[in-house]
């Protein structure tokens, strides 16, 4: 069984600073990095290094950044014959990482705002299909049919939060939002399944928490994304929801407590001694 994983690809220009600009003001940063990024090919790298059989669906642009994206996206095995080429820029995002490494950023969606559903297809023996809100709704909703028709679960990671149509509603098995999406979605009734995560302070889902794991945080970036792909390749092996949860929250902490070189090292081997350590603590 596999994963299809459809959804939004950026080259992330990551910059370190003291702290955040404000308005008007220049901040004198420490170093500048190129990360691979965007919500849909995080977490699709993220599921295949916890060894998920992944393929993506989506569009990168003809420039050097999209040619850096579907490097990283073969160079990751993940199947990328639904990557689409764009005739013009990629999706790219900057992000300035402070000292406690929170960060804010600014994306620009570029060529995954051309992604044409009409292309992609949800082939025989996948299970679950992986969406965000980094690509339009309207390909969001296709691809959602198209993973019923092949009796495939439909998860979405609803980010950035936005209003969602009862097309794509109807659809969804399991909806991933962060503390503020939650807010935002709390009073739609809609959706049966919600799992909330809230950082350092855990995962709720179902009505039960599920407690964070504490580390020394390097950087937050990306946190979300690796519990998403880590959540889905544990429930595709057959784990339950529950077992997953304690899995992803270990890959997520150990993520942000690694440095960006070394984060594609991390893999299902590394997070399981990683619980294993901190479980003896």
């Amino acid at each position: 069984m596999s994963i299809l994983v459809a959804g939004s690809l950026h080259l992330d220009v990551v910059l370190r600073a003291p702290h955040l600009p404000a308005l008007d003001e220049t901040v004198t940063g420490s170093s500048v990095g190129y990360v691979f990024g965007g919500k849909g090919g995080n977490q699709a790298r993220a599921a295949a290094q916890m060894g998920a059989e992944v393929s993506f669906a989506g569009r990168a642009g003809s420039d050097r950044f999209g040619d850096m994206i579907r490097d990283t996206l073969m160079a990751s095995r993940i199947d990328t014959s639904q990557l689409q080429r764009d005739e013009g820029p990629s999706g790219m995002s900057a992000a300035i990482l402070n000292a406690d490494g929170d960060y804010g950023a600014v994306t620009v969606s570029a060529a995954n705002l051309n992604i044409e559903a009409d292309k992609i297809g949800v082939a025989p023996g996948t299970s679950l299909v992986v969406l965000q809100n980094e690509i339009p709704e309207a390909v969001n909703c296709a691809v959602a049919r198209k993973a019923r028709d092949a009796g495939a679960q439909v998860w979405l990671n609803a980010a950035p939060a936005r209003p969602l149509s009862d097309d794509l509603a109807a659809t969804v098995d399991l909806l991933i939002v962060n503390r503020v999406e939650a807010e935002f979605y709390e009073r739609d009734a809609r959706f049966a399944r919600v799992l909330t995560t809230l950082g350092a302070n855990g995962v709720v889902f179902d009505g039960q928490s599920y407690p964070g794991c504490p580390v020394d945080v390097v950087s937050s970036h990306g946190a979300g994304d690796m519990f998403v792909g880590a959540l889905a390749a544990c429930v595709n092996s057959g784990q339950s929801i529950a077992e997953a949860i304690a899995f992803a929250q270990a890959a997520a902490a150990m993520h942000v407590s690694t440095e960006d070189s070394a984060r594609a090292r991390i893999d299902r081997a590394s997070v399981e001694a990683f619980r294993a350590a901190h479980a003896s603590r």
